[in-house]
């Protein structure tokens, strides 16, 4: 069970640093892409507001990668609550603020993570 907690981390880990990929690096490109119902004009008007959201995407990854790397299993279990939790927290309000896609790609896949590593430990 604990090998599933953690590739569930690590797959929460990439989602995100996709994300930060993609919001800090490809917005007006990719981004475009991905976002279809985003109004075209404001691609080029929001790279700075989307690249801070890549970073604060990039932090949520560095935490739950580095949850991964704790000796401690204390520690690291506490760790990857917090971040997962925080992850689960941001699809949420995005889910009900932004688009309910947001709940099935971000937050479903932490609240799976969470769950298996709550078991787990």
């Amino acid at each position: 069970m604990k090998l599933a907690a953690e590739i569930l981390i690590g797959i929460v880990a990439i989602e995100h640093l996709y994300i930060l990929w993609l919001e800090m690096f490809a917005w007006t490109t990719q981004g475009r892409k991905t976002f279809k119902g985003f109004p075209a004009d404001l691609f080029e008007k929001t790279k700075t507001m989307a690249a801070n959201q890549g970073l604060y995407n990039g932090f949520l990854a560095a935490g739950l990668i580095w949850s991964l790397c704790i000796s401690d299993p204390i520690w690291s279990v506490n760790v990857s609550i917090f971040f997962l939790a925080c992850v689960v927290i941001a699809g949420v309000y995005g889910g009900l603020t932004v688009g309910r896609a947001i709940l099935i790609k971000q937050a479903l896949p932490a609240i799976i993570a969470l769950t298996v590593v709550v078991i787990a430990r």
